[in-house]
């Protein structure tokens, strides 16, 4: 029952994905021919969308109430596969519920039903009781990563919500891991596995773990050797708390190194403003708190840096989960003061040894910089209208325009530094689709 033939390659591109990968291919071959499909596969390898394609090709256009419902053990996850849903850019609605947000924004956005609904299921089950969500059309349901929301003592729920759904027809489960028993509720019918687990003993081994003693307590001097020992490679690093990672961003500017912060206090432009930097090559380094530690959308980081110690075991895999992802292996390094012991959860013979020998050369400045217009895609402004503007207006070249970010109101860019201020001196008084573009150095 496959409705529309939605266009894979505009979502790949909306989504900035070259290609789909292996996993994900199986998942759409599997739900295919299957009804139901469990999809054992590691953290941060594209689960998301290995649902999500599946899903959209059952959807009917001229079906008007909800068709599909994905359960989430987290709100960050759920706003995530939210996110990742509004950016393939279907044209069908979805609506994300969860607890701590607004019940009355909820039952408004559910007045007019979504085709999809994602959210936990405490506040799933609390909509179905109130007959804010209409169950009776949804024949596709996704339990993502449903080894945690048993393990968060969702059963009731879970339980409650399955046998609210009269009309199931096919159900999706993903886990990150296989030693879980599914209860008899959620009503599989002979599920075709999908085993990716085995790729992740590979991937393990992709990690590599360095420890690098600073001398002093303060460890910060340590850290600006370490930065410039590494050279100019995509880095993050952790810091425990809101203030330390200011600081820590503060100091090293103040030594010459360009870098971003993020973290949960900052206003949302300006986080929007370090992300967007940091992927764009703009900045090389972002100092974070756990924050960044949890479904941010940023490939290729090649360092991950534990200034201050991971809290706990899954605070460590989980940073560490920023990268070695797929196909890309990473490094992660822990930086020990002299009364810092290694966490017990890290095997010491597993983890080799950085020999800082300073001192180092400062690494070479990031050759991109970041503009912002504020226009988006509210605006009816899109990727094509900005590479158009750039270069027509703009006069720049194809590879003189890096990654663009179109958000719904602004839109961040990567352009060459050395062309920054010509472009930003021809642009000065021109417009987008009528609109003043009023460009400037993001901030």
């Amino acid at each position: 029952m496959s409705h529309n033939n939605y266009d894979q390659d505009q979502i790949l591109a909306n989504l900035n994905i070259e290609a789909l990968n292996e996993m994900q291919l199986a998942s759409i071959d599997a739900n295919t021919q299957h009804r139901d499909v469990i999809l054992l596969s590691a953290t941060g390898s594209g689960k998301t969308l290995a649902f999500l394609l599946p899903v959209l090709s059952r959807l009917d256009p001229a079906e008007k109430h909800t068709q599909a419902m994905i359960i989430a053990p987290s709100r960050e996850l759920a706003m995530q596969i939210e996110k990742v849903f509004k950016q393939m850019g279907t044209g069908y609605k979805i609506t994300c519920c969860y607890g701590g947000h607004k019940r009355e924004i909820e039952e408004n956005n559910l007045i007019q039903p979504p085709a999809v609904i994602v959210g936990t299921p405490g506040r799933i089950a609390d909509h179905i009781r109130r007959e804010n969500i209409k169950t009776g059309a949804i024949r596709t349901l996704v339990l993502d990563e449903f080894d945690k929301s048993l393990e968060l003592g969702f059963q009731e729920e879970m339980s409650e919500i399955i046998s609210a759904l009269p009309q199931l027809e096919k159900r999706i489960l993903t886990s990150a891991t296989d030693a879980v028993d599914i209860p008899g509720f959620v009503g599989l019918d002979a599920a075709q596995e999908l085993n990716f687990l085995a790729d992740q003993e590979d991937r393990d081994n992709a990690l590599a773990i360095k420890v690098v003693h600073s001398r002093d307590k303060d460890k910060l001097d340590t850290l600006f050797d370490l930065v410039c020992y590494l050279g100019n490679r995509s880095t993050i690093i952790f810091c425990n708390h809101r203030e330390s990672v200011e600081r820590t961003s503060e100091l090293l500017w103040n030594k010459g190194i360009t870098n971003e912060y993020y973290h949960g206090a900052m206003e949302q432009r300006d986080r929007d403003t370090a992300l967007c930097k940091f992927r764009n090559g703009s900045a090389n380094i972002l100092v974070t708190t756990d924050l960044a530690a949890r479904g941010l959308d940023i490939p290729n980081i090649r360092y991950i840096v534990h200034y201050h110690l991971p809290l706990t075991e899954e605070v460590y895999t989980h940073r560490n989960g920023r990268t070695a992802r797929m196909d890309a292996s990473g490094t992660a390094i822990l930086i020990l003061s002299p009364e810092e012991k290694l966490p017990a959860y890290i095997p010491a013979e597993e983890t080799e040894e950085i020999g800082l020998q300073g001192p180092y050369e400062l690494p070479e400045k990031p050759k991109w910089t970041t503009l912002y217009v504020p226009l988006g895609k509210k605006n009816k402004v899109n990727k094509i209208d900005i590479v158009g503007f750039l270069s027509q207006k703009g006069e720049l070249k194809k590879e003189d325009i890096g990654l663009i970010d179109v958000k719904d109101f602004s839109t961040f860019v990567a352009v060459r530094k050395v062309k920054a201020s010509h472009v930003l001196h021809l642009l000065k008084d021109e417009r987008i689709k009528g609109k003043k573009a009023k460009v400037e150095v993001a901030k």
